[in-house]
Formats: structure tokens, sequence, C-alpha cells
């Protein structure tokens, strides 16, 4: 039983972590990353379709980013997407393609990005302890059962690899927080 609950908890303390890790991806700083329009919608064919099945989203330069329709028809489909998303660029077309230029961020926007990191980042941290808890629970109510009791000695022992989970996962989230940090202060 202490194994699978073991294996259980750090697959959920991982995914943990990826979650908070792609919600980073979803914060802009100064660089062009395509993450940022992962949530864009496009009136296309009839539904509302992601972006990323419309069009292409390459990076040119560290500052832009490029979409190019699979349909041309589709240009001003995706321009209107862009517009009523909350991605806040103004899209810039040639006919064939639309650029979006990233400004730099100034000092104040720097720092309501990093209090965003720091709030998803302790969201992140949460979803970690929620695991170590009921993981705990578990191990309780197993020591507990009439049928198969766990020793209280295996109980500790397994209570003290859980948290060792809970503090290596936690450790992971910080690391990718202080690098989203650095990344959002790069001028």
């Amino acid at each position: 039983m202490v194994p699978e609950l073991l294996k259980e908890c750090e697959d959920k303390m991982r995914r943990a972590v990826e979650a908070t890790s792609h919600e980073f991806t979803l914060i802009r700083t100064g660089r062009a990353n395509p993450g940022i329009l992962e949530h864009v919608k496009v009136d296309a064919y009839g539904s509302s379709l992601p972006l990323n099945q419309v069009a292409a989203i390459t990076v040119p330069e560290p500052r832009q980013l490029m979409i190019t329709p699979f349909d041309r028809n589709l240009i001003s489909a995706i321009e209107k997407g862009l517009l009523k998303s909350d991605v806040n660029l103004t899209p810039n077309s040639d006919g064939m393609n639309l650029r979006l230029n990233i400004p730099q961020l100034n000092e104040e926007r720097r720092k309501d990005l990093i209090k965003q990191v720091h709030q998803k980042a302790e969201h992140g941290r949460v979803g970690v302890r929620n695991v170590r808890q009921d993981a705990n629970k578990r191990l309780q109510a197993a020591k507990k059962d009439k049928t198969t009791p766990l020793p209280e000695n295996d109980e500790k022992r397994a209570n003290e690899q859980v948290q060792k989970l809970a503090d290596r996962f936690i450790a992971e989230i910080d690391a990718v927080t202080k690098i989203k940090e650095a990344e959002l202060m790069e001028v």
C-alpha cells in the first residue's frame, strides 16, 4: 500500500509543478513567447478555434511574434480574435502574415508581473501541500484499519517519505519561480 501511495503522491506533486510552470509561460515578459497566445480563440469555419489550429506562430526576432495563417482568408478573423483577447497587443498585417511587436516592460509592470508569479507559485505550493495532507490522512486511516492495520513505524516512515517528496517539489517550484523572476527583471 505504501509504495503505491508514494508513487501516486509523486505523480500528483509533479503535475502541480508542471501546472505552475505552465502558468508561468502565460505571463508575458519582455520576450516573444508563443505561449502568450495559447488562449486566443479565432472564429473560423463556423466555430471558435484556438489560434494554433488555424495558424503557425513563430518568433522571427526576440521581441516579435509572427502569425502565418494556414488559410489566408482567415487573416481578418485572426486579427479580430487577437484584438478581443486579453493579450493587449495590436497586430500589424502585411496581407500574408500578422506581426505582434512585444514592447519592453516598465518597472511598475515588472513588479505587477512578479506579484502574479508569486501568487501562481504559492498556488502550486498549496497544491503540493494538499497532496501531502491527503496522503497523511490516508496513512492514518490505514493505521486504524481493522483488517490490515499499518504498523506505526511504517506509518511514520511513510509520512517522512511523503514530507521529503513535498519538500523536493516545493523546492522545484521555488527554482522555476526564481528563473521567471530573473526573466522578468531582465532589461
